[in-house]
Order: structure tokens, then C-alpha cells, then sequence
């Protein structure tokens, strides 16, 4: 598809997986053209606009040839995330007892009840929910990806036994295998995830909550409690779980949790996790999408007020060695193409949408037990 009698300059940038194109757009085409648009609409693959300081510039991408994905992979993590969350849900709904070792479930010793096609059913009232969140979350990323012609894997969720985690997951991710365009792709590949994640938690949240049984009091826990067998957990507060709580309940000082509830803080809590300014993650993305001359430094500082509230829920600590693992301990981002590229005005107000959503689901002490 030739192009270039629209066109003032262009430059072409061939990678593995697409070729990009930048042109400079000529004036009298730069308000895209009844002829420029009817050239646009045969383009092998998919482009944007952007506005620079020397004009109109068309980003266009071509994608070669597509790798053949693993889906029978993909498709064994998600049935046996799916298997390892209905126990867990069987378990928190007091259907199986909990056993802490992991191994019994292989050797066949773990304690089943006689009715097992029960237990699981009700296991599926977390299970299901819970992992429609997760999928949601990833698949937002994944068609922003696919939308901007990157090379990007479906879903690989990661199932694991009760212990060490008690919901049966560690999350889902999705494999970027190639450098991004700009900040713009960055960004709306980033955010996409925890903003589609957080509109199906939102329903699931109030659901369960509206389930689950008020309490005039647990002792000295308050708030919300979640039953692990014999014991019981205390959840910690969002700004979300703190107003739904008391629209639904007022002012009881404690509430015993539904299954549903709990997948629905699940959610919120994952889209907190995943929106910390550090590293990789998607908050670190949309971040150095935002402001690449800051990542670095608000990234040091997040991730030391993390590893500061660990002294209040371990598990912090196991989040910020984790992230600095998975970053080959470099909490710096990787560059993109052309990260003097302007972000689009409008892409601000998203990456502003973004912090909301974090200040609005973080929790500084998720678990109390």
C-alpha cells in the first residue's frame, strides 16, 4: 500500500514481530483527507495520529507473520487454576476442612467430605467469579496489545496448591514479547488491565457483600472477617470495601464475609498490587508513560514504603523481593521506540483515572490474622 503522496518524510522501523512507520503527514492532508482516509482504509494492520511539534504524523503499523501460540498450555493453567480455586472456595465456604499440606491432595489423603460434587459446587461460588476477574484484568491487556498489531501471549494464569497460597492462584499474566512504539501503546496497554478488572470486581464486591452476614462484634476484629476453617481472617479496608460495606451495613462493627465478597476483594486487591508505581507492573507502566523522567525515583520510593509496611503484613515483603526478582533487580523501565513522542492530552486524564483507582483500592494491612 503506497502512501507516500500523503507524505512529507517517513521512516521505517522493521522489528521481529511488525514494521513501524512514521510519517510525517503533508499539510494538505493532515486533516486526514477525504483521499488520504480512503487510503488509509486498504492499510495492512492499524495507525493513529499524532500531533508533534513539526506537524501531523501518522503511526502505522504492519504485522509480519504471526507465531503459533501454546494454547494447550494455556488452556491445562486455566482449567487446574480453575480446579485449585474451587477448593479453596470449597474450603472457605466450610464445605472441605482445610488441610495445610499440600502433598495430601496428590497422595489422595486429603480429607474429602462423602458429598464431593457439593463441596466443589459451592467452591465454584468463589472460583468462578474469581477467575472472570482475573481473565477480565488480562484480557484487557491482551486486546489493547493485539489492537496496536504487538506480539503479546494469551493469558498464563498460575495455579498452586492452598499452601503457600490459601485462594489457590498466584494471578495470571500476559507475555509482551516486543518493544512497544511509544507512550502511548505503553499506556493504553498498561491501564487497560486494572480499569476492565476493576469493572467486573466492583459488581462481584457489592454482590458478595450484600450476602454476607453482619456481626455485632468478633472479639477484638472488626471490619471484615473472612472464615479459614477454624479460624478467621481479618481483611483489610479499600476505600471501595470501606463505602460498600457501610451502604450495605451502616455502621455494625463486623462483617463474616460471603465466598462471592471475598472474590470480589481479591479483585480490588489485585488491582492494587498490579497499579504500584514499580518496575514492570502496570502501574510502573503507566508511569513511565506519564512521566519517564520520574519513573525511576517515584519507583524507589514506592518500593521502599512497601518493604516499610511490611513490618505490618509480611506479605510485603514478599511483593517487593518478587517485583525486584522479576525486574532482575532494576526497578528502572525498559524504553520504549520513541519515548519523545507526545502523549496525546487526552491519554493524561487516563493516566490520572489510574491513580484514582489506586488510591481508591489500596490497603496498607490486607491480612490480619
Amino acid at each position: 500500500m503506497d502512501l507516500t503522496q500523503f507524505l512529507l518524510a517517513w521512516r521505517t522501523i522493521p522489528l521481529r514481530d511488525r514494521e513501524v512507520v512514521d510519517a510525517l503527514v503533508h499539510p494538505d492532508h493532515s486533516q486526514a483527507s477525504p483521499a488520504l482516509q480512503h487510503a488509509l482504509a486498504r492499510w495492512p494492520g492499524s495507525y493513529y495520529w499524532s500531533d508533534e511539534p513539526d506537524g501531523r504524523h501518522l503511526v502505522l503499523t504492519r504485522p509480519l507473520a504471526r507465531r503459533r501460540e501454546a494454547w494447550a498450555l494455556h488452556l491445562t493453567l486455566f482449567v487446574a487454576t480453575l480446579v485449585t480455586t474451587t477448593l479453596a472456595g470449597a474450603v472457605f465456604s466450610g464445605a472441605v476442612p482445610y488441610d495445610p499440606n499440600p502433598f495430601d491432595l496428590f497422595t489422595g489423603a486429603y480429607p474429602f467430605p462423602p458429598h464431593v460434587a457439593q463441596a466443589w459446587a459451592a467452591g465454584l461460588e468463589f472460583s468462578l467469579p474469581l477467575v472472570t476477574i482475573l481473565l477480565a484484568h488480562e484480557l484487557g491487556h491482551y486486546v489493547t496489545a493485539r489492537s496496536y498489531d504487538l506480539d503479546v501471549s494469551p493469558p498464563y494464569f498460575i495455579p498452586v496448591p492452598l499452601v503457600p497460597s490459601f485462594i489457590g492462584t498466584m494471578g495470571a499474566f500476559i507475555r509482551l514479547r516486543t518493544v512497544l512504539s511509544d507512550r502511548r501503546q505503553l499506556l493504553d496497554v498498561g491501564v487497560a488491565g486494572p480499569i476492565v478488572g476493576f469493572i467486573v470486581a466492583v459488581p462481584v464486591l457489592a454482590f458478595g457483600l450484600a450476602l454476607s452476614h453482619p456481626l455485632p462484634g468478633h472479639g477484638e476484629q472488626g471490619g471484615l472477617l473472612l472464615a479459614i476453617g477454624s479460624d478467621t481472617a481479618g481483611l483489610g479496608d479499600s476505600l471501595v470495601t470501606l463505602a460498600l460495606r457501610h451502604l450495605i451495613f451502616g455502621s455494625v462493627p463486623a462483617v463474616r464475609v460471603h465466598v462471592l465478597g471475598f472474590a470480589g476483594w481479591i479483585g480490588m486487591f489485585v488491582t492494587m498490587l498490579n497499579l504500584l508505581p514499580i518496575a514492570q507492573l502496570d502501574g510502573g507502566h503507566i508511569l513511565y508513560a506519564a512521566l519517564p523522567r520520574w519513573h525511576q525515583r517515584v519507583a524507589l520510593a514506592f518500593w521502599v514504603l512497601v518493604i516499610v509496611l511490611g513490618r505490618f503484613w509480611p506479605g510485603w515483603y514478599v511483593w517487593g523481593f518478587l517485583v525486584l526478582a522479576l525486574s532482575r533487580g532494576r526497578l528502572a523501565h525498559p524504553p520504549v521506540l520513541d519515548v519523545h513522542r507526545p502523549l496525546p492530552p487526552g491519554r493524561r486524564g487516563v493516566a490520572w483515572v489510574a491513580l484514582l483507582l489506586f488510591v481508591v483500592t489500596f490497603t496498607p494491612v490486607p491480612f490480619r490474622i
